[in-house]
């Protein structure tokens, strides 16, 4: 591997010491035939200059990058799925790979792996992964970056030659390894492990390890005060998130303790769906019967999972203070959720108290008119600027109902935060890019049934001119 300025080798996760991981090695594949390679990341953490059988050699036969983890780990960790607790989970198909310093910004990054083979949690799976959930992955990190929602990124997708059997894919399937990037993979469930174990020292240790690397607190603090202001920066974060995921009208489908790291960042990508229309009801995985994960009750999941994180930390903090902090989720989600809403509307927020009766004013009209979700905020992108734009929209008819007339009047009361935007190419078209599972199943059809990977191509090049359009990518 050539030398590179860039590269940072940061392998911290051992110095939790015994009792979180497992070294495993990563599984032998027949074939290695790279599908994407994030070029943007890869040079900003120094792993631009790869040659492709470097890039293969690292993240298809997962040799150990330079002064990096000698060998991967499985991390050890609980979780409740569907709210019913499961003390046999773990990374089943899938480790950390290798630590880095972002030389941007000195934050810790983690590159973790999917589908690279059986580990001591696999439960007698194959440990492998789909080529279609790869590609579906990859979509979905694509468009939620661009969208401004806190999401791991797809660094990598190898096809690896194998044929799985899967019961909800047409098989046999094709098999693929992936590689994540992402802030942290300090899961909930890396608690709820400990506290199954009533081990409160390792509960004390990844306290510790979070705040130095990824929740910091103010450093005078000590004891429960500590625990608790590690917890809000938590709540802070998840709240961000779940504020995140209702602005860019995007349903994760699964989420489970396991599926909710400290950092508040979005991954794991499974059933998701995007919004058609607004339906708080709208689910994404076709085994959620009760709408436990809908889009509407993602807020209400996420504050639930915190306090199963907060039930963990009793085992070395006082309860009082971890009530408090989890106190502050419905705040903080709001104030996230309003501030965002204007952000993808391009917009100057109104004073605290308008923001939230626009809010309430905009999601009855959505659910009114049931016009394209995203329309909407393609159609009003810098507020009534974009009337005459609006007028031509395939929606056009919805804005002249009278449910219409309240969310325009708050429309012509603010001003562009971003009016050059406009002149953008994004917004010479008529229709927003988009992400509906129709799209989804159309683009992965192409690469089943002909190996052509064109409509994917062509749609990642859409979302890189959204992205420049809307300017609310925010990376890991």
């Amino acid at each position: 591997m050539p030398a590179s300025p860039h590269y940072a080798p940061a392998p911290t996760f051992p110095s939790l010491g015994d009792g979180f991981s497992d070294a495993v090695q990563s599984a032998e594949f027949p074939q290695h035939i790279i599908r994407h390679r994030d070029t943007h990341w890869a040079d900003r953490v120094g792993l631009g200059d790869l040659t492709d059988n470097e890039w293969i050699a690292h993240f298809g036969r997962f040799q150990a990058l330079p002064d990096n983890l000698p060998e991967p780990l499985a991390v050890r960790y609980h979780g409740h799925q569907f709210r019913v607790y499961n003390p046999e989970i773990g990374d089943g198909r899938g480790f950390l790979f290798a630590q880095l310093r972002d030389p941007k910004d000195n934050r810790l990054l983690d590159l973790g792996t999917k589908g690279t083979g059986t580990t001591p949690y696999s439960r007698g799976g194959d440990g492998r992964l789909t080529l279609k959930g790869g590609v579906r992955e990859l979509m979905a990190t694509s468009m939620l970056e661009a969208l401004g929602v806190y999401t791991s990124k797809t660094f990598s997708l190898i096809e690896t030659g194998e044929a799985l059997q899967r019961n909800d894919e047409p098989s046999p399937t094709r098999g693929a390894a992936m590689v994540r990037l992402s802030h942290s993979h300090i899961r909930f469930g890396n608690f709820q492990r400990q506290a199954y174990l009533q081990d409160g020292e390792r509960i004390q240790k990844l306290v510790d390890y979070a705040i130095a690397h990824y929740v910091p607190v103010d450093p005078a603090l000590t004891g429960d005060d500590r625990t608790a202001a590690f917890l809000s920066g938590c709540v802070a974060n998840c709240a961000r998130l779940a504020a995140e995921w209702m602005v860019a009208g995007f349903v994760h489908g699964v989420l489970n303790t396991d599926n909710m790291v400290v950092t508040g960042e979005s991954f794991d990508y499974g059933p998701w769906r995007f919004l058609p229309k607004y339906d708080p009801g709208f689910t994404a995985a076709y085994f959620d019967q009760t709408g436990l994960y809908s889009y509407g009750s993602q807020p209400s999941a996420v504050a639930w999972n915190l306090q199963q994180l907060a039930q963990t930390l009793t085992l070395i903090c006082e309860k009082d203070p971890l009530v408090n902090a989890l106190n502050g989720f419905s705040d903080a989600f709001h104030a996230e959720l309003h501030g965002k809403l204007f952000a993808r509307l391009g917009l100057t927020p109104p004073a605290v108290d308008a923001e939230r009766e626009f809010a309430q004013k905009l999601y009855q009209f959505l659910h009114a008119s049931q016009m394209g979700f995203e329309q909407f905020f393609f159609d009003w992108y810098g507020g009534m600027v974009s009337e005459n734009r609006a007028a031509k929209s395939p929606e056009a008819d919805a804005y002249k109902d009278e449910t219409f007339a309240p969310v325009k009047a708050v429309l012509a009361s603010l001003t562009p935060s971003h009016p050059g935007q406009l002149d953008h190419t994004y917004f010479k078209g008529e229709k927003p890019c988009t992400m509906l599972i129709e799209e989804v199943e159309d683009i992965w059809a192409a690469i089943a049934e002909n190996d052509d990977w064109s409509k994917l191509d062509a749609k990642l090049d859409s979302i890189a001119v959204m992205s420049e359009g809307l300017k609310l990518a925010r990376g890991v």
